[in-house]
C-alpha cells in the first residue's frame, strides 16, 4: 500500500536515522511494524553494549509507526512510552515489532517487543498515542 511506503520513506529520510543510525530497515503493514538495527560500538554505553536510548528508540518507533498505517491524514504522537530492559546486546542484528492493541477516535495503545538475532526478546515497551493536527505532506517526508 502507498501510505505505508511514504511512511517507511519519511522515516528513513529523517535527520536521526541518516545521521546516527544509518543501518536501519523498516517495514509497516496494517497496524504492525517492523524496524531493524545492525548493533555498532557508537551505540555502547562504558559497558560495552547497546546504550538504553537506543532499545527506547526503536521500541517506540515501532510502536508508533504500527499506530501511523492506519491513521492516514496526520502525524500522531507519542504522549507516553514506557520500556522494560531484559537482556544486554552488543552485536548482530536487532529487530523491534510494534503492534496496535487498542484504537479509538484519538487515542491508540501500541506494544513493541525488541529480538536479538537468535529472536530473544531483549526489551518490550508500550505507549500512548494521539493524533496531532499537523497533515502527513511530503514537507515532512511523506512522498
Amino acid at each position: 500500500m502507498e501510505h505505508y511506503k511514504k511512511l517507511e520513506r519519511m522515516y528513513l529520510s529523517a535527520n536521526l536515522n541518516q545521521e546516527i543510525y544509518k543501518t536501519t530497515t523498516v517495514k509497516i503493514e496494517d497496524e504492525k511494524a517492523q524496524i531493524q538495527l545492525t548493533v555498532e560500538p557508537k551505540y555502547f554505553h562504558a559497558l560495552g553494549a547497546a546504550h538504553g536510548s537506543v532499545y527506547f528508540k526503536l521500541l517506540d518507533d515501532a510502536a508508533f509507526f504500527a499506530v501511523n498505517s492506519i491513521v492516514k491524514d496526520v502525524f500522531v504522537l507519542t504522549t507516553n512510552f514506557n520500556i522494560n530492559l531484559i537482556k544486554p546486546v552488543s552485536k548482530g542484528v536487532i529487530t523491534a515489532i510494534g503492534k496496535v492493541k487498542f484504537k479509538s477516535k484519538n487515542l491508540f495503545i501500541a506494544e513493541s517487543s525488541l529480538f536479538n538475532e537468535a529472536g530473544k526478546e531483549i526489551a518490550f515497551g508500550s505507549g500512548h498515542f494521539a493524533k496531532s493536527k499537523i497533515e502527513l505532506t511530503e514537507e515532512i517526508g511523506y512522498k
